[in-house]
């Protein structure tokens, strides 16, 4: 092999190696049988999203994962591989990969990276199982709006009894 070839892939793993460490998730799926359209698709729902999904080789991406301080994922990298990187949005690739995977069932998630820490298929199906950021910001507000509004209606409820 070249020594431009070796320089190459050596800037590749460099560079996959950068999209794990920034990335709040990552999710590796095989997308062996999916047609060109579905992956333009899956690539467009993620960019709308936020994420980017790249097509790379296992031993590129399997060098990264490595560099980036990462085991255990050897049994992931098997096979066509595509990963998808979320660098804000936890639950954004994992949910988007697993609602596409539901019309087109030849796409399969293999495993992942949650907060720097290697995820199996049942955590990445669990996350993508939760609400999206926004849900829970929802949710949280909720909570927090809650007893305030306990209390006006106590307040409420004791002026309406007194004017009565």
């Amino acid at each position: 092999m070249s020594e431009t070839a070796i320089a190459k892939k050596q800037e590749l793993v460099t560079l996959a190696t950068e999209k794990v460490k920034e990335s709040s998730s990552v999710v590796v799926v095989d997308y062996l049988g999916l047609t060109v359209g579905e992956v333009t698709e899956l690539r467009k729902q993620l960019r709308d999203a936020g994420c980017e999904m790249h097509v790379l080789k296992n031993s590129i991406i399997s060098r990264a994962v490595t560099a980036a301080g990462l085991e255990g994922m050897d049994d992931v990298f098997k096979g066509p591989t595509a990963v998808a990187f979320s660098k804000d949005d936890v639950v954004a690739p994992a949910k988007i990969i697993a609602e596409f995977a539901k019309t087109a069932p030849n796409l399969e998630i293999k495993g992942g990276i949650v907060e720097g820490n290697v995820s199996s298929v049942e955590e990445i199906e669990a996350l993508a199982k939760l609400p999206n950021r926004e849900g829970m910001l929802s949710m949280l507000l909720s909570v927090l709006q809650a007893p305030v509004r306990n209390l006006a209606l106590a307040v409420k409820a004791v002026s309406e009894k007194d004017a009565a």
